[in-house]
């Protein structure tokens, strides 16, 4: 019987577990390199029925603006692109804009207390969870036009229940009781957590079928036209 010998076998333990290392330290590299293409390269793996949209609900492109309603350049974009991006591609069936808050301005940029980035998007959750889509599109006008100074806690519990006030049909006892028992919190750090894993650093952010584009009108509308394609 021939056997092999024992350098044999050591050379043959050693190839093997060369190979195995050598593997290993292959797929570590790999997961590294898509998790940093993924963060520099600004694309976004949303859960998009977790969040708020107006449009039809078979439009085929998807858009998503990160949006934090303490941000004075987000209210520039809801008074400026937001209309341009309705009559030109949500009314017609063409997009579904949805809205992403990253509550962050409070806490980060100008540290105020209480956390009203986080009370505002918690409000507009209650808003959403309560009323839908429709309810939902009526209360961030509401929002952004009611929007204080930066450095100032204005969107406080008693302000949101007043500007909620404006939200025809929406039960104002149950919107209070969602809001003072914090029920959307959990909902509002998930989102939190997407923008944050899609490599979002400021607000507004913008995704289109999941791919950062620049915010102004003119790159998003190039953006849909070709995934419209």
């Amino acid at each position: 019987m021939t056997r092999l010998s024992g350098n044999n076998s050591n050379n043959m333990a050693l190839l093997i577990g060369t190979l195995i290392a050598a593997l290993l330290i292959g797929l570590a590299l790999f997961a590294v390199s898509k998790k940093d293409k993924t963060a520099a390269g600004g694309e976004g793996n949303f859960n998009y029925a977790s969040l708020p949209y107006a449009g039809k609900e078979d439009a085929k492109v998807n858009v998503v603006v990160v949006e934090d309603f303490k941000c004075p350049a987000c209210k520039g974009f809801e008074e400026s692109v937001t209309p341009q991006l309705h009559s030109n591609y949500v009314d017609n069936g063409k997009i579904k804009l949805y809205s992403l808050v990253w509550p962050f301005i409070s806490s980060q940029v100008v540290p105020v207390t209480p956390d009203d980035s986080t009370l505002a998007a918690q409000g507009a959750r209650c808003v959403f969870e309560q009323g839908g889509n429709d309810a939902y599109n009526r209360f961030k006008p509401i929002l952004f036009r009611a929007q204080g100074d930066e450095r100032e806690a204005w969107a406080t519990k008693d302000r949101l229940k007043e500007l909620a006030g404006s939200v025809e049909g929406l039960d104002q006892e149950k919107f209070a009781t969602c809001l003072d028992t914090d029920a959307t919190l959990a909902a509002v750090q998930e989102d939190k957590k997407a923008a944050e894993a899609a490599g979002v650093t400021g607000t507004p952010t913008v995704f289109v079928n999941g791919k950062r584009v620049e915010s102004g009108y003119a790159e998003i509308s190039k953006a849909i036209d070709e995934a419209l394609k």
